[in-house]
């Protein structure tokens, strides 16, 4: 778009080029979509879900490089539509000025010239023989139209001044997308001809790497903006990046850390091999029992994993179980158990819902030699900021999926020192990104609250056969009345580790609050 003069400029259609705008934003906003129920077939394809052999790795690497290519295509386009939109904004405004500018000229009688210049007509001599009223009536006369005249010069300029930036913009416009090979009004042929341009442009770049600190909402926009291939080779080369990066899929960080886990049980004397045969014993549990299972967070030399039993990516009830001391990864089956059960419960309160259930070892709960630790709150800092981290993180992630319900039921269940682990989480600035939370036999919290723990639900269950809930060495008593959360049902006999027992009323309540269907008041 040229720069015209001022008739031109007010003459300009600008409905039918912001209805072309809006066309092209309705095709790049369908590419996204597009382009991610694609990958996961290549997903599947790569991982032999339905078809195994050279045939579908030839399909799964075929559909790679349409990722690939689409995710240029989007990147193009979303850029020159940005361009684009700020050139219909400013050829908006140089319109209506310019025909303000007309309008007005032709009112007051000057003449306004294609490059905004105006001339005023000379103005009559005063009439012989006036009164010093008509002079004063006939000067302020001339002075007003002089200043009119200049009101409508400013139009005029104004609108040429919006005019050469919407030119400017539109021409820029068609820059971003001589990546995909468009140049001068020409485009590739076919899609070989687009995916040759877009392979001399590479697949990433190094520096776009996230850096230490950046936000779970950063880092799912930064990932959604990467191709299939680009996915690919980070989670190959970056394991341990990709892997406990919060704001990814699940599915990515189960990928980059089962390579972890592959390399953790290749030495059998490195520190974290114990924790690595654990963890592979309990994967291999639930898959050779057919059940979805993803390894969400690993790290084999620090001793800490949390894993998901069923889909974190598509699972409209998520239940994060954090336990309290005495437990490691070794005993990460027996908290499988617990997350299974946990599961099913809410199976059974909706039997609709799709549910996933995490055994969340975030941190490494006092035990052991170090069973002193949990007379103090240290650990459960720690843990509490990698659980709000990660909480975080599994909201950014589906917040980005174009495909994907993006706005899961969260409910973190804490179990004795968990719930300290819990309180914690809450205390760190910004909201916790949980519906829900269920304190189960809990030693108390700092919070003389429920409402503190920023959840709009707070659940607890005590038992009178429990000693550690009657504690309350960390602060408050979640049972007591004052402290306003909705108790769950015990018996009086429940021990402090049989709360997710099926034995036990506790275990149904819970399923109905990782559901949704328990009445919270």
């Amino acid at each position: 778009m040229s720069a015209p003069g001022l008739t031109a400029v007010a003459a300009w259609d600008v409905a039918l080029f912001d209805g072309a705008v809006y066309t092209l934003e309705a095709v790049t906003e369908r590419l996204p979509p597009w382009r991610a129920r694609m990958e996961a077939v290549a997903r599947v394809l790569h991982d032999a879900e339905c078809w195994s052999g050279d045939a579908a790795q030839a399909a799964a690497r075929a559909l790679g490089e349409v990722s690939g290519v689409v995710t240029a295509v989007t990147g193009a386009l979303g850029t020159s539509l940005d361009r684009l939109e700020d050139t219909a904004r400013d050829a908006r405004t140089a319109q209506d000025l310019a025909e303000q500018a007309l309008a007005e000229a032709a009112a007051l009688g000057v003449t306004v010239d294609e490059a905004g210049g105006v001339v005023v007509p000379a103005a009559a001599a005063p009439a012989a023989g006036a009164t010093p009223e008509a002079l004063a009536d006939h000067y302020e006369a001339i002075a007003a139209q002089a200043a009119a005249a200049e009101r409508v010069a400013g139009l005029a300029a104004d609108a040429l001044r919006a005019a050469a930036r919407a030119a400017s913009a539109a021409a820029d416009s068609a820059t971003p997308l001589g990546s995909v090979g468009v140049t001068r009004g020409a485009a590739p042929p076919d899609y070989a001809g687009l995916a040759a341009a877009v392979a001399l442009g590479g697949v990433w770049q190094p520096a776009c790497l996230p850096v230490t600190g950046t936000s779970p909402e950063s880092v799912a926009a930064w990932w959604a903006g990467l191709s299939e291939p680009a996915r690919s080779y980070l989670t190959s080369s970056q394991p341990v990046l990709v892997g406990s990066l919060d704001g990814l899929p699940a599915w990515a960080r189960d990928r980059a850390n089962r390579l972890l886990l592959e390399r953790a049980l290749e030495d059998p004397s490195s520190a974290g091999y114990g924790t690595a045969v654990a963890v592979a014993a309990e994967l291999g549990h639930e898959e050779a029992a057919g059940r979805p299972v993803q390894l969400w967070s690993f790290d084999a030399d620090d001793s800490l994993v949390a894993v998901v039993y069923g889909d974190l990516d598509t699972a409209e009830d998520v239940g994060v179980l954090v336990p309290g001391v005495g437990n490691g990864v070794d005993d990460v089956d027996d908290l499988g158990v617990d997350a299974r059960a946990v599961a099913e419960a809410a199976r059974e309160a909706a039997p609709a819902a799709t549910v996933a259930t995490v055994a969340w070892l975030g941190y490494r709960p006092p035990a052991g030699p170090g069973l002193w630790r949990a007379a103090g709150r240290d650990v459960a800092a720690q843990g509490g900021a990698a659980l709000a981290g990660d909480l975080a993180g599994l909201a950014a992630s589906r917040a980005a999926d174009p495909v994907r319900p993006a706005d899961p039921r969260v409910t973190v269940v804490g179990h004795s020192y968990g719930t300290v682990v819990v309180d914690e989480a809450g205390d760190l600035p910004g909201r916790l990104d949980t519906d829900a939370v269920v304190l189960l036999g809990s030693p108390g919290i700092e919070e003389d609250r429920a409402a503190d723990l920023e959840a709009d639900e707070v659940y607890d269950a005590t038992s009178p056969f429990d000693p550690v809930s009657w504690l309350g060495w960390f602060g408050f008593s979640t049972w007591e009345e004052s402290f306003g959360s909705t108790a769950l049902p015990t018996e009086w006999h429940t021990q402090h580790a049989e709360y997710h027992s099926a034995r036990h009323p506790t275990l149904a309540a819970i399923g109905e609050v990782v559901a949704g269907t328990r009445e919270p008041g």
